[in-house]
């Protein structure tokens, strides 16, 4: 079943029902997904403005790039089912691992916006680094699993230090995106 071309409720219903797949990573995907689309509305909101006229060539590549990351998440929707499904440690694994680095590279799309992007938007910000963000320690969950059940300790050390790094990264950039959305609502 190919869920990125399904309905939400037939996807949500797949999710509730007592099935296997699709599961948390599929699940952590579309919330990526969500996180991403939301920067491209932001984006597509703000360009053409003249009050943002002066940031239009960034925006434009966040706007590439935030798509580019939008069709990537929607993939891995299904991607995790699949996985899931082949019983191959090594790409249920690769899947959540992949899915945690396009998060922080979706999460390093926002800061900008705060600043350059549709101020009438700036709560729809702070929701995609959040969406962002969850989708990033639900990938972490999901490869956590699978590295215990892979059993290579040198490699977990390896994933297990980049993922670190990023988790670091990614949660700094939600707290300020949080304090600095939370200063303009309330003025």
């Amino acid at each position: 079943m190919a869920y990125k071309n399904a309905s939400l409720e037939k996807y949500l219903n797949d999710l509730a029902a007592r099935t296997s797949t699709p599961g948390g990573g599929s699940a952590a995907a579309l919330n990526a997904a969500m996180g991403a689309a939301l920067i491209s509305m932001v984006v597509n909101f703000t360009i053409g403005k003249p009050k943002y006229e002066e940031f239009e060539k960034d925006l434009k590549e966040i706007l590439v790039k935030s798509e580019k990351l939008r069709f990537e998440f929607l993939n891995l929707v299904d991607l995790d089912v699949a996985a899931y499904k082949s019983k191959n440690i090594r790409d249920a694994l690769g899947v959540p691992f992949m899915l945690a680095r396009l998060c922080f590279e979706g999460a390093r799309l926002v800061p900008p916006l705060i600043r350059k992007g549709n101020v009438n938007l700036i709560s729809d910000i702070a929701v995609a680094i959040i969406f962002l963000e969850s989708a990033f320690t639900s990938a972490c969950f999901n490869v956590e699993i699978n590295l215990k059940s892979l059993g290579d300790k040198k490699f977990a050390a390896q994933v297990r230090k980049e993922l670190n790094h990023k988790e670091k990264i990614i949660k700094k950039i939600r707290l300020k995106t949080e304090e600095k959305v939370g200063q303009i609502i309330r003025g």
